[in-house]
């Protein structure tokens, strides 16, 4: 039996409205691909979401892996949960930009009744993979 839920997937356009008002719409984070199990998404550098030495800032990185990862796991959650929360998370930064887009693939590695665990790519606007990230999320419900 799949726990994975039954709901149809959202539209990129109801994705990206989501994020309005909250942390993936103020740094500017747009989803471009969306299924079960894999997320794409991308994000234009501007000078605020660098660091105070004129390279990206690592939490810059953070939020767009893990935004999509969680984006990623909501779709995932089965029918009778209530939610989910990061339990952990990892990321190996590689390199850096200081312009251009950056683009993010996140694919569900576990995706069980208690956990789930993503694996993330960013990537530079060459193309170049720039940070490995990893998640696990816990999933809620009603006690």
């Amino acid at each position: 039996m799949s726990t994975s839920s039954t709901r149809p997937l959202p539209t990129l356009e109801e994705l990206n409205a989501q994020g309005e008002g909250m942390l993936p719409g103020l740094i500017g984070i747009r989803f471009t691909h969306v299924e079960a199990g894999l997320m794409r998404s991308e994000l234009t550098l501007r000078r605020e979401l660098l660091a105070p030495n004129g390279f990206l800032h690592a939490a810059t990185v953070i939020a767009l892996a893990d935004t999509t990862c969680g984006y990623g796991t909501r779709l995932l959650l089965p029918d009778t949960a209530t939610g989910f929360t990061t339990i952990e998370l990892k990321s190996n930064h590689l390199g850096t930009a200081r312009e251009g887009t950056l683009t993010c693939e996140a694919r569900s590695v576990h995706a069980g009744r208690t956990t789930q665990v993503w694996d993330a790519e960013v990537r530079s606007p060459n193309g170049k993979v720039m940070a490995l990230f990893r998640c696990t999320q816990a999933v809620l419900y009603k006690p």
